[in-house]
């Protein structure tokens, strides 16, 4: 099992591989690049927002977490069919898309006991 400090960690690389990966996998634009750089500015997004080890402002629970990168990750395998550029490229999101599917799978499902110091 992932516990959900290490699922932290790899929420926030997630996210910054997506934003970086039209880049890093010469995307062709329009949808294939957009799609991407969203999703992954939304992962650090609600990341950031998750009552986590590693969320900052502990707002969502972590079983809605796990629930959003669900549907990110199939969102993510299937949007290069959804969007009609299958043709051009395909297989970085459908790797991307089986990663996030796997890392929810893998996570622990229990809420993390997060401790946080007022000031």
């Amino acid at each position: 099992m992932i516990s959900t400090k290490i699922h932290g960690y790899l929420d926030y690389m997630m996210g910054v591989l997506l934003i970086a990966s039209p880049w890093i996998f010469n995307f062709p634009g329009g949808a294939a690049t957009t799609l991407p750089i969203v999703l992954g500015a939304g992962t650090i997004i609600y990341s950031l927002l998750t009552k986590y080890e590693l969320g900052a402002f502990g707002i969502i629970p972590m079983k809605v977490h796990l629930g959003i990168d669900m549907v990110a990750g199939i969102f993510l395998a299937t949007a290069p069919w959804i969007f009609g550029f299958a043709n051009e490229v395909y297989l970085p999101f459908v790797i991307l898309g089986i990663i996030e599917v796997g890392a929810v799978l893998l996570t622990e499902k229990r809420e993390p006991t997060v401790r946080r110091t007022t000031t």
